[in-house]
């Protein structure tokens, strides 16, 4: 498990062959944080930290250097950055940090260096979402939910990402319901225009609304996706309307993007 202190490498009592015997880390990686708002309540819900390269370069440059070898510590490694630079910049709102279930052998025992790195910045955990996108290839839906389940047992939220274009969907809420969905940014581009569009995300809305579960649009480009959301009911959102990726920054929301 990736540690606290970078130069220490003991891993914990109880830790698995690959927390012990993986590649360490040769590359290093920043974040951006993008917020997610609550357009009822015209402010910040969260803040989802998004992989950048050290200057600010793409996702993909940095998401291209993981491999079997070093996915293990690279996903440790994003847990602990994500929850520094949060409290390094103040958030008081939800972090949002995107796992690699496939990454995860034993979550009670994964999870220690989010709790020590929460503890040790001052990062409160019950403010912690974690999410994992639908697309992911997971082999084994059962150890995602017994993931999901141990980190709902630790106090933390969790998310599926980009619902509606992956391997789970309604078989995956069949068997657990997170606390929040992220509607796949496909079926929000021009839903204004799209019968068929309003249709699926109003449905998704209706069915999470039964199960308990917070539904968040993701990708919102336009004031008419905005406006068309509103009125499905949908509270929160994410896209560039409100507020692109900040660099080791918090955004903050532009007057106009309310009305």
């Amino acid at each position: 498990m990736i540690p606290i202190d970078a130069d220490q490498s003991t891993p914990p009592v109880g830790a698995c062959a690959a927390c012990r015997d993986g590649a360490p880390l040769d590359f290093d990686f920043e974040y951006a944080y993008q917020p997610i708002i609550s357009f009822g309540a015209r402010s910040v819900y969260a803040h989802e930290a998004l992989v950048r390269g050290p200057r600010g370069e793409s996702a993909a440059s940095i998401l291209a250097k993981v491999n079997d070898r070093n996915r293990y510590r690279f996903d440790q490694a994003c847990r602990v950055k994500a929850v520094a630079g949060a409290a390094r910049l103040g958030m008081t709102e939800f972090l949002s940090i995107n796992f690699l279930p496939n990454a995860v052998y034993r979550p009670e025992v994964c999870i220690r260096s989010t709790l020590e790195a929460a503890r040790v910045h001052g990062f409160p955990t019950e403010k912690i979402i974690f999410e994992v996108t639908e697309g992911e290839q997971v082999q084994d839906r059962a150890h995602l939910v017994n993931i999901f389940r141990e980190y709902r047992r630790f106090g933390f939220q969790t998310a599926i990402d980009d619902f509606g274009a992956g391997y789970a969907g309604l078989n995956l809420l069949a068997e657990y319901q997170p606390h929040l969905i992220k509607i796949d940014m496909d079926l929000v581009r021009g839903i204004d225009q799209s019968q068929a569009r309003q249709a699926i995300v109003r449905a998704v809305a209706a069915m999470c609304g039964e199960l308990g579960i917070k539904v968040l649009a993701e990708g919102i480009e336009t004031r008419a996706e905005r406006d068309f959301l509103v009125s499905a009911g949908i509270d929160l959102m994410q896209g560039y309307w409100f507020c692109k990726p900040v660099f080791q920054g918090l955004g903050q929301i532009a007057p106009a993007a309310w009305e």
